[in-house]
């Protein structure tokens, strides 16, 4: 039976360059895959999912509204698909989550949703959210703090180089985000007093 899979991770994990080597491997043996990646701050019709490494390959965009289930269904009538891959699938409504559980479910293709779990400020993302309550199978792309230590959150640098703690969920321009500990994290969004010597420099 087919799946419903959530890999997520926090900045610079390697989740794109995941995605792309995955589609790959399906095509490469003959195989149709579908790749969607959001389209909520792109302008024009043809999106495009690329790595920081320099892969990259054009894909469907998905906005809020849309019927990912109808737009596959649509596809599969006409040219078999064999998996699905959605790229940014933290900025997934509710429902656009629910519909990719159907493909798996319904159309019994594999469903492959690669994104972030928690934003900046630490909280959850709504599509990340209900990945993580209905997804069949949960894989966590791991990367480092500065220290060694797991990254598990972020932190938005400004233009300006400080770390912002407070402002839109998601800020598209010349921010910068920074995996970073849970430990390190809270050091630098003034939660807790640092005890060393390495950080951002702070608002």
């Amino acid at each position: 039976m087919a799946k419903l899979y959530f890999h997520y991770a926090t900045m610079n994990a390697g989740k794109t360059t995941m995605l792309l080597q995955a589609s790959y491997n399906y095509r490469e043996r003959g195989m149709t895959t579908m790749l969607f990646v959001a389209g909520h701050y792109r302008k024009g019709d043809t999106g495009l999912i690329s790595s920081r490494i320099g892969l990259e390959t054009e894909a469907e965009m998905f906005r809020d509204g849309d019927d990912l289930f109808a737009r596959v269904a649509e596809h599969h009538d006409h040219t078999t698909v064999h998996c699905v891959f959605v790229d940014e699938a933290q900025f997934l409504e509710e429902e656009q989550v629910w519909q990719l559980a159907r493909i798996a479910d319904r159309l019994n293709i594999p469903v492959m949703c690669y994104g972030l779990r928690t934003d900046f400020q630490g909280k959850l993302f709504s599509g990340s959210r209900v990945l993580l309550a209905i997804s069949d199978d949960l894989r966590e792309v791991r990367t480092i703090c500065r220290c060694g230590r797991k990254a598990t959150m972020v932190v938005r640098l400004g233009a300006d180089g400080k770390v912002a703690r407070q402002g839109e969920q998601v800020a598209i321009g010349k921010d910068v985000y920074v995996s970073l500990c849970r430990r390190h994290w809270e050091e630098e969004m003034g939660r807790v007093a640092p005890d060393d010597f390495i950080g951002f420099t702070k608002v």
